[in-house]
């Protein structure tokens, strides 16, 4: 069976329509339009353009006839009775009625839109705006033009995508017939914008870095691998938004960068992971994580308040609210407090049974891996804001130690709705000790830890001329997710699928 014969009947009655208009000379695929005006904008302009009936003295009747206008969109209905055909037109900004009636378009016409125009066809409608007798805002079509040949028929309404892989699927459908979702989309745009809005009003350049990488840096993720022809060698996609390219700006003399940009991970799917996704880093040099903290904690409540007018949301069964104090929480004390685990002197032994104790499934190789896994125990009961603070030197390979206890570093995650939202910290510049920290992240790597940091020596290098104490921090549309109440993928236009197979 081949596709076209597997859609149905319709489908085949369309192309025969597609033959049809071309035999009489219509291109069903024409390049050009003509809108005058968007729906949006003829139903705000309706009583300056519409055709007026005004009553004088109860005597007589004046008409004005009003302004032609001219529309474009895709059909949703279409409503004969006779001589008379109502359809509702769907443009960006809004839906109308039309009125397509014979006496005004003419029988040829009246009956060519009656036999060969669908409903899910685009169209470009010229006509008057006036008021239906039960008192609907309508366009009394003076001649029309098809634009595009729709050969399948859009569902009716949402529900009419039951299935919730052919939603992702066709995203193009599912955002057609669901305005909240179309809403959502518009919303995340201006999430961006407002963040960008904020870092360069703060001082922040924005910068590009290289997505290729020789070697991945700035997070511990497996990376996805590729190859570079005209090089003849292996790169990876990068897992992070240019850490260790906009720490080299810092060298370079810039103090204030940031980027906003596409990572890839090739990692596991969850409600809050994905394998690509949007992030955005900045780097402040003369600054520490404690600035860092002050500067997060007004980007999220500005970037909350400008995009949703709002600062408390509900999300993964937590209500939080931005504008409340956002507490400290010490990694090492809140571990100990709810697992009983010192993780910075129980063996990875001690840590693996814990884990199984607790009921936590996992397939850790590592220590770093295990304390990992039993954080995320702890977490997902803090609903936040909160900054969780004094993480573990052996889980932060690019984080300066904290001067009063090396053990830890100075680091902060943001902590809402049961995970974190957020990383950031002092950046490491002692060259020495990032030497010593890459040569333990390569003694993971080749202990079977492919989540571990790849080494990258020529940042090393880079250190060695000198980078000043700055602050980095990292944020991405998990945030917005979360902002949403929704997953990843339903905050992702197009999320990764599958082939679908025949």
């Amino acid at each position: 069976m081949t596709q076209h014969q597997s859609v149905g009947s319709e489908y085949e009655e369309r192309r025969v329509k597609v033959a049809q208009l071309r035999e009489k000379g219509i291109d069903p695929y024409p390049a050009d339009a003509h809108r005058t005006h968007t729906v949006a904008q003829a139903l705000a302009d309706f009583d300056a353009l519409a055709r007026r009936d005004e009553e004088r003295d109860g005597a007589h009747v004046t008409v004005r006839e009003g302004t032609v206008i001219t529309l474009a969109g895709r059909l949703r209905s279409k409503r004969q009775h006779g001589n008379l055909t109502f359809a509702d037109l769907q443009d960006e900004s809004g839906t109308i009625q039309l009125a397509f009636s014979k006496k005004d378009i003419g029988a040829e016409a009246y009956k060519m839109f009656a036999k060969l125009i669908d409903q899910s066809d685009f169209v470009e409608v010229s006509g008057v705006l006036f008021t239906t007798k039960v008192g609907v805002q309508s366009l009394a079509v003076q001649s029309y033009r098809l634009l595009t040949k729709a050969l399948r028929s859009v569902p009716k309404e949402h529900f009419g995508l039951a299935d919730e892989e052919e939603r992702y699927r066709k995203r193009y459908l599912a955002l057609l017939l669901d305005e909240e979702l179309r809403a959502r989309f518009r919303r995340r745009a201006q999430f961006w914008a407002t963040l960008r809005a904020f870092m360069t009003a703060r001082g922040f350049l924005e910068v590009e870095t290289p997505t290729l990488e020789v070697t991945t840096g700035g997070a511990e993720a497996r990376p996805f691998r590729t190859h570079h022809n005209d090089y003849d060698m292996d790169v990876y996609m990068r897992i992070s938004i240019g850490e260790l390219w906009q720490k080299r700006l810092m060298a370079a003399g810039f103090e204030k960068t940031f980027e906003i940009g596409r990572a890839y991970r090739n990692e596991g799917t969850s409600p809050n992971h994905l394998q690509e996704f949007t992030n955005m880093e900045f780097y402040w040099a003369y600054a520490d994580y404690r600035d860092g903290m002050h500067l997060v904690q007004e980007l999220y409540r500005t970037v909350a308040q400008e995009v949703y007018g709002t600062t408390r949301f509900t999300a993964h069964g937590h209500t939080f609210d931005l504008s409340d104090e956002w507490h400290t929480i010490d990694y090492v004390s809140e571990v100990r407090e709810r697992t009983g685990v010192d993780v910075l002197t129980a063996s990875a032994e001690e840590i693996a049974a814990k884990l199984d104790a607790l009921g936590v499934k996992h397939d850790a190789k590592t220590r770093e891996r295990l304390v990992d896994n039993l954080w995320k125990y702890c977490r997902k009961d803090i609903a936040g804001p909160a900054f969780l603070v004094n993480h573990p030197a052996f889980l932060a390979p690019l984080s300066k130690r904290k001067a009063d206890n090396p053990e830890q570093v100075e680091k902060f995650q943001v902590i809402i709705a049961g995970a974190e939202v957020g990383n950031g910290y002092s950046e490491l510049n002692d060259p020495q000790d990032q030497r010593a920290r890459f040569e333990a992240q390569q003694k993971l790597l080749e202990a079977g830890d492919d989540e571990a940091m790849m080494p990258d020596w020529e940042f090393v290098e880079m250190l060695e001329y000198g980078m000043p104490p700055t602050c980095g921090f990292g944020v991405g549309e998990r945030l917005f997710a979360f902002l949403e109440g929704v997953t990843l993928r339903d905050a992702t236009l197009f999320p990764l699928m599958k082939p679908k197979k025949d």
